[in-house]
């Protein structure tokens, strides 16, 4: 099976961060969230907090929006932005691993036929994540999860971060401006 991250490795971009901007434009009045947000940048930027809560703090404007429904919205119009490489390798039993929340990756993997999705546990109504973000070696404990028997063929990422499940897969390659290249020999 082939393994995938989706922000910056099969999609354009930082899909949190593009959502929470096509959000702010159609709800203008979730600016009053931003002393919240820059609160918990400062105590990230601090060393006060881990990066789980840096993301809650970030997260505290879904209190007031239907998440879900936005969400899906917001793919109408930015599933363009999944990379062409991807959907022409495609295979069906392809894994999306990702720190971006799973509410809001669901509905384009479900868009594009993905049928597994491993990604940050975050409530869509309040921003609070249920477990740790899914990022470095958190990832390698939740797919352990999921596939404990299998092996990952090929494992695609655009971040040293994800060095943990390069290292578990036979082939790593990173993504670098849509340009796939193999990654180092000391994976």
């Amino acid at each position: 099976m082939n393994v995938y991250d989706f922000d910056g490795t099969i999609y354009d971009g930082d899909s949190t961060v593009d959502f929470f901007w096509y959000v702010l434009k159609r709800r203008p009045s979730l600016a009053r969230y931003f002393p919240k947000q820059f609160w918990g940048f400062c105590l990230y930027a601090l060393k006060r907090i881990g990066k789980t809560e840096l993301k809650e703090f970030f997260f505290c404007f879904l209190a007031a929006i239907d998440g879900t429904a936005l969400a899906e919205e917001f793919w109408e119009h930015a599933q363009e932005r999944v990379m062409a490489w991807y959907r022409e390798q495609q295979q069906a039993d392809d894994v999306i691993i990702s720190a971006s929340p799973a509410f809001l990756l669901e509905p384009i993997c479900k868009k594009l036929g993905i049928g597994c999705l491993i990604a940050s546990d975050v409530d869509v109504h309040t921003g609070k994540f249920a477990g740790e973000n899914c990022r470095g070696e958190e990832k390698v404990r939740r797919f352990a999860a999921v596939y404990p028997t299998e092996g990952i063929d090929r494992f695609y990422s655009d971040s040293d971060a994800d060095r943990p499940m390069a290292q578990r897969a036979k082939q790593a390659f990173l993504v670098k401006n849509g340009r796939i290249v193999p990654w180092e020999n000391d994976v």
